[in-house]
């Protein structure tokens, strides 16, 4: 069995120096190895932040909470797509995800976190105080895409062993509104090859995105998205215009959702995909995270050289969570259409 917190053994700079290598496709396998120990010791402060938030949810009864250790494949995409982009730097490599009813509810719980007494530190950026609320500022690709992400950076407490510390977490808060948005684009991202998530592939698709968290803001949560000056009947003329054209939303409502038969009562879970729907979705539990851990890294080698197969570790405090935080995973597009659907209308009378 993996020790429960694995150490980072190398520095930043050499951490770098790995990230820099496997964006040039230079790559060794001690850079490899190096990449893999730094990922891997993010899961220490992943356990701690995963014990705090779910000990807050409890008096939030509508939360949901999950958390999930970015994929190496993501990391090398993310190296590749951002080439200014130092690996010892990256925020997200541990990441911790909470969805709220209403964006009252989220703002609530994020000021008590922030109001609570930790060590932890809130990193802050060089242009702005705290740049990543994506509700109230439009994200800088302008895709639609609506949350907030809080970074922070680790510090042990007092008395505590310090090798985790300056090690970052990201914390990611949407409401269901925003997150069935969100799970809609990565679907409709493996359904036609567009990567619109990250701002690249087809216009069309784009586009129609940004249109869908317009309506999604305005009928469902009193407020605006990337197109605020539109008026509600420019809007859905554009939107329906969009959707006439390519298709889309009738596509996402096709989808059948995923199911399994596998053990749900555990609470760390590695969840296999196929990028092309040539096989059913995977669920794996294990008891501890450690074991996970070790498998989850056996799979990616494994599957190392096979482009069509998406893998993530993820933890969880029960199936439901798991269903709605990585919806995603089980191909679940139902609150997006619905969400959709009832907000044209809704607009159609405003």
């Amino acid at each position: 069995m993996a020790p429960r917190n694995i150490k980072p053994e190398y520095t930043k700079s050499r951490v770098t120096l790995a990230g820099n290598r496997v964006r040039l496709g230079e790559a060794t396998d001690e850079d490899i190895h190096v990449i893999e120990n730094w990922r891997a010791a993010h899961n220490k402060i992943l356990n701690d932040w995963q014990s705090t938030l779910r000990l807050r949810c409890r008096n939030h009864d509508n939360a949901v909470f999950a958390q999930r250790l970015k994929r190496r494949s993501t990391i090398f995409d993310k190296l590749t797509r951002q080439p200014n982009m130092q690996l010892a730097r990256m925020h997200d490599i541990a990441g911790c995800r909470l969805i709220f009813n209403t964006i009252k509810d989220l703002t609530d719980f994020r000021a008590s976190v922030h109001k609570s007494r930790m060590k932890h530190i809130r990193r802050k950026a060089d242009d702005t105080p705290y740049p990543y609320d994506y509700i109230a500022r439009p994200h800088p690709d302008n895709s639609g895409y609506r949350g907030i992400h809080d970074i922070y950076q680790y510090c042990a407490r007092s008395g505590r062993k310090t090798e985790w510390n300056n090690l970052l977490i990201e914390i990611q808060y949407r409401t269901i509104f925003q997150h069935a948005w969100a799970t809609a684009v990565e679907i409709a991202g493996q359904l036609t090859g567009n990567r619109s998530k990250f701002g690249q592939g087809d216009e069309d698709q784009k586009e129609f995105f940004r249109l869908a968290s317009e309506v999604i803001a305005r009928a469902h949560e009193n407020t605006k998205s990337c197109y605020p000056d539109l008026t509600n009947s420019d809007l859905l003329s554009k939107f329906n215009q969009m959707e006439d054209q390519i298709g889309l939303l009738k596509n996402l409502g096709q989808i059948k959702v995923a199911g399994t038969t596998n053990d749900f009562l555990k609470q760390n879970y590695i969840l296999i995909l196929s990028k092309n729907n040539n096989q059913p979705l995977q669920v794996f539990s294990f008891k501890t995270l450690p074991e996970a851990t070790v498998k989850y890294f056996d799979l990616e080698k494994q599957y190392s050289n096979d482009d069509d197969i998406d893998i993530v570790l993820v933890r969880a405090p029960s199936e439901e969570n798991l269903r709605v935080s990585y919806k995603n995973y089980f191909s679940d597009t139902q609150d997006f259409v619905k969400l959709i659907h009832s907000g044209v209308k809704f607009l159609e009378t405003t």
